[in-house]
């Protein structure tokens, strides 16, 4: 525990200090329930998205033996010029949004090339886009994990620790203050007693 003196002052930080990590805890741990509601909302996209890509892949089994599904392969019919992504914020955190892909498709000889390779190239784009939204609900999750990381570490900081301290820092504040009052009442009442007792005397006299 942090060193504190047993003084009205510090008392008065320490209640203070008390009433601020009171307030604040309740706005934190809100915050780490819509972070976790959060996360698991994006994992349920992502896992939607990576169904949808599976729907899509199945439908190239109609193409087996003509064409490999494996990432060189669709590749050579389509290639990525770039991704468009937007910005959200969730709970205060900064999360990329997936827009567009623009994809750039390899020319083809329609009089060299047999017409399935038109549906493959639909169903390679498709695959590629849905792959790279995929990837932006990962780092989506990545970057709300890492807040609710540390949201979390800041719930346990005030519930387990300065919490605590502070009351017990009160506590033991109080008791001393309350020791220094008893004495320095008994003291006056020594004192009044001496007084009192001289007066007697001198009266005597």
């Amino acid at each position: 525990m942090a060193k504190f003196k047993l003084t009205k002052t510090e008392l008065k930080t320490q209640t203070d200090a008390l009433k601020r990590f009171c307030r604040f805890l309740p706005m934190l741990q809100l915050k780490k329930q819509q972070l976790q509601s959060e996360i698991a909302g994006i994992a349920a996209k992502a896992d939607a998205v990576a169904a949808k890509e599976k729907e899509v892949r199945s439908s190239l089994e109609r193409w087996a033996g003509l064409l490999a599904t494996d990432e060189s392969q669709l590749e050579g019919l389509v290639k990525i010029l770039g991704v468009k992504t937007g910005e959200a914020n969730i709970a205060g955190v900064a999360i990329p949004t997936f827009e567009s892909l623009d994809i750039d498709v390899r020319k083809i000889d329609p009089w060299s090339t047999p017409a399935w390779v038109d549906d493959a190239v639909v169903a390679a784009k498709e695959i590629l886009t849905l792959r790279q939204e995929r990837a932006v609900y990962d780092e989506q999750r990545r970057l709300v994990t890492e807040e609710l990381r540390q949201t979390s570490q800041r719930v346990n900081l005030f519930e387990k620790v300065k919490i605590p301290e502070c009351k017990e820092a009160i506590r033991v504040i109080k008791i001393a203050l309350g020791d220094e009052q008893t004495a320095a009442v008994t003291r006056g009442k020594i004192a009044k007693s001496r007084g009192s007792g001289s007066v007697q005397e001198e009266t005597a006299r």
